[in-house]
């Protein structure tokens, strides 16, 4: 399949997304389009939700066929898809930055995080003999709404619990 060369801008829209795919070869069809606004409404979706988005305007689309034209357009270049380690692969509009991902352990939320450099550096690897392509940076983490439930949440101290010892021979008290 070609993929097709995006901007380097968050969100492209749709005479874009007509454009690109004109240029691979794809006919601009309401399915291709109606799947890519659903996409584009919030990021990071699962493909019930962007199914669930899309039948609001096109209610005779199957989910299958979600599952396909997301193949397709994220085959094209045109979408991103996420695969957390745990539940089901997600899917952003934002392409061709290679910015990273932060997906907190408890709640599944996904947050973008760009390059620190600003010019993926991960592209340049220490040490490969390939031509490395595309970089997956996942961080895994906590959120801040999850752990501020953790906080609120008083944890008991296991009976058993001794506190580490602490070196007083620098002047500690």
């Amino acid at each position: 399949m070609t993929e097709i060369a995006t901007a380097s801008t968050p969100g492209l829209g749709q005479p874009e997304w007509e454009s690109s795919l004109r240029l691979a070869g794809r006919r601009v069809t309401k399915q291709r389009l109606t799947v890519l606004r659903a996409a584009d409404s919030a990021p990071h979706l699962d493909a019930e939700h962007i199914w669930q988005t899309a039948t609001a305007e096109l209610p005779e689309l199957t989910l299958q066929s979600v599952y396909t034209i997301l193949a397709d357009l994220t085959a094209l270049g045109l979408l991103r898809k996420i695969d957390p380690t745990s539940g089901p692969a997600r899917y952003e509009t934002r392409v061709g930055d290679n910015h990273h991902h932060a997906i907190c352990i408890r709640c599944g939320r996904i947050e973008d995080i760009d390059c620190a450099v600003g010019h993926a550096p991960c592209l340049e690897p220490s040490s490969s003999s390939m031509q490395i392509l595309h970089a997956e940076v996942t961080f895994s983490g906590i959120c801040a709404d999850c752990a501020a439930q953790d906080s609120a949440v008083p944890h008991p101290v296991p009976e058993d619990f001794t506190p580490p010892h602490r070196n007083t021979t620098q002047g500690e008290s």
